[in-house]
């Protein structure tokens, strides 16, 4: 006889139910609460261009292999700066922040006009006296920031929009430092630095629709039985009254959910991205031209998906705060041949 089998089922009940991203962008619903000596942006947006393997010197003390030269994969991501469109202020009520005023900038880029429709004898400085007179009901401050897909190696034009959480001290703070920046260019260098962790979210791969062997890992029927009704399929669907559970594994949508991964290190940022793009391009991106940044593993969607970075909600103890040496970053094509 057999040894019978115990093990789970797949797919945690805690992403339920599993359907459909609404957009292909992912929205950031949750910023952490970062003590700053002077005010900080908490996030930015690059685009995923592929991946790689480099060695690196492994710093983390606990590790069996500290100090020893270890490869592991890296993610690259097309970096072009943000522009700073707009600031938006928030006050708090007892349902959670809501909108009360928006200030735009009087430079918007052209390709804006392809995401939304933009204002006409736009007065930016009345808006900003009045804005002024509304801090004091102020608890959060976030500017408006677009991508600059031009600068990308991506063949598009459309720029995607996101809001960024303003860290600071006070809101007073957090307001002219948003309005020292609006109307301007936000490199990555000036959010984040080498060494740090963030949490990245994105959509992650469409697969379609699927089955429960795909979905939800369940075992496929001996072939030997009278299974006339199908081998790829679960052997009960559970009682039908009063309603089929909904922990049941069912058929359906696969991918393109939302996710987060947390505590993703930067091992290195720069300008030039020609120093980190592989002979030939990264299949199915191309060439990463301008600023980059280089994270260690992998990060959800597929080549191409806009990525959101986020200063880490929980990052973790005793982390190491400076970069790794990095030995080599390979460069070999991945074109096969």
């Amino acid at each position: 006889m057999g040894r019978s089998v115990h093990q789970p089922r797949r797919g945690s009940l805690g992403f339920y139910p599993r359907m459909r991203a609404k957009s292909i962008v992912a929205r950031i619903r949750n910023w952490p609460q970062v003590e700053v000596e002077k005010p900080q942006l908490l996030g930015f947006a690059a685009y995923k261009a592929g991946m790689t393997h480099a060695v690196v010197i492994e710093d983390r003390p606990t590790s069996p292999f500290y100090g020893r030269e270890a490869v592991k994969a890296i993610t690259i991501l097309d970096a072009p700066p943000l522009f700073v469109c707009g600031i938006r202020l928030y006050s708090s009520t007892p349902y959670g922040l809501k909108s009360v005023f928006e200030v735009l900038a009087d430079n918007l880029p052209k390709d804006l006009e392809r995401k939304t429709s933009l204002p006409k004898n736009y007065d930016k400085e009345e808006k900003i006296a009045r804005a002024q007179q509304l801090l004091n009901e102020v608890a959060e401050v976030r500017v408006l920031a677009c991508t600059q897909p031009r600068l990308s190696g991506l063949k598009k034009k459309t720029p995607e929009i996101m809001e960024i959480k303003v860290a600071a001290k006070n809101v007073e703070e957090a307001w002219n430092y948003a309005l020292s920046i609006l109307g301007k260019e936000v490199r990555a260098s000036d959010v984040f630095k080498e060494g740090q962790y963030v949490d990245v979210i994105s959509i992650t791969k469409g697969k379609g629709f699927q089955g429960v062997v795909k979905r939800y890992g369940v075992k496929i029927m001996p072939r030997w039985h009278k299974h006339r009704k199908g081998y790829r399929r679960t052997g009960t669907a559970s009682p039908q009254k009063p309603d089929m559970m909904y922990s049941i594994p069912r058929p359906g949508q696969l991918g393109f959910h939302q996710r987060t991964e947390y505590n993703k290190r930067i091992i290195k940022m720069g300008e030039d991205g020609l120093s980190v793009t592989v002979k030939g391009g990264f299949v199915g991106y191309g060439i990463v031209r301008g600023p980059y940044i280089v994270l260690l593993g992998s990060v959800p969607g597929p080549r191409g998906r806009l990525v959101k970075l986020r200063f880490p909600i929980r990052p973790p103890k005793d982390a190491p705060t400076s970069p790794p040496k990095i030995v080599s970053i390979n460069i070999d094509s991945k074109q096969g041949g």
